[in-house]
């Protein structure tokens, strides 16, 4: 349910491909929602051909990568979304309103006018060779494929502690 997740099924989506995201908390973006208290700064505008600069490894991934979705993509994606942004004196780009939560609930109400169904309280702990999902609360899911975004161990109070690794080791990844 965070920022990689809801992009993950959006794009699935977008492509009629039905998706059910799972989380292990009551809600999504969570921790979307704390970085938003520091205003969110979502992108830099600067040229594209700077920007790809200040990621590490080779350079022409980065472009081919970021180059699929722009930050000009990105503060179009926000504009269809109905969220206005700005660019600071920085060259960091923010959501004219400083907060995350009008950017996640657009977020989120776009998703589920696309079909995408929300299970809360769903915590991963076990995936099946056979795409078999297992949870916590006893709750199993067949699927045909899977997308993890389990986010790192960095946040624990928002569901970030990492505790997923585990499962996937069990699986020789």
């Amino acid at each position: 349910g965070g920022p990689a997740g809801l992009r993950a099924a959006e794009v699935a989506s977008r492509e009629g491909i039905s998706v059910t995201l799972f989380d292990a908390k009551p809600s999504v973006g969570r921790k979307f929602l704390v970085a938003g208290k520091g205003g969110l700064n979502i992108t830099h505008g600067e040229p594209l051909e700077k920007f790809v600069t200040r990621y590490s490894g080779p350079s022409d991934f980065w472009q081919e990568t970021i180059g699929n979705f722009t930050p000009t993509d990105l503060r179009e994606w926000a504009a269809e979304l109905g969220v206005e942004t700005f660019q600071a004196t920085s060259g960091r780009v923010y959501p004219k309103a400083l907060k995350a939560a009008p950017l996640l609930r657009r977020w989120i109400a776009r998703l589920k006018e696309k079909g995408v169904v929300f299970e809360m309280n769903h915590r991963l702990t076990k995936v099946d060779r056979g795409f078999t999902l297992h949870f916590e609360n006893g709750a199993i899911h067949e699927t045909d494929a899977v997308i993890l975004a389990l986010g790192g161990a960095s946040w624990p109070q928002t569901g970030s502690d990492g505790k997923w690794t585990s499962f996937l080791t069990e699986l020789g990844i």
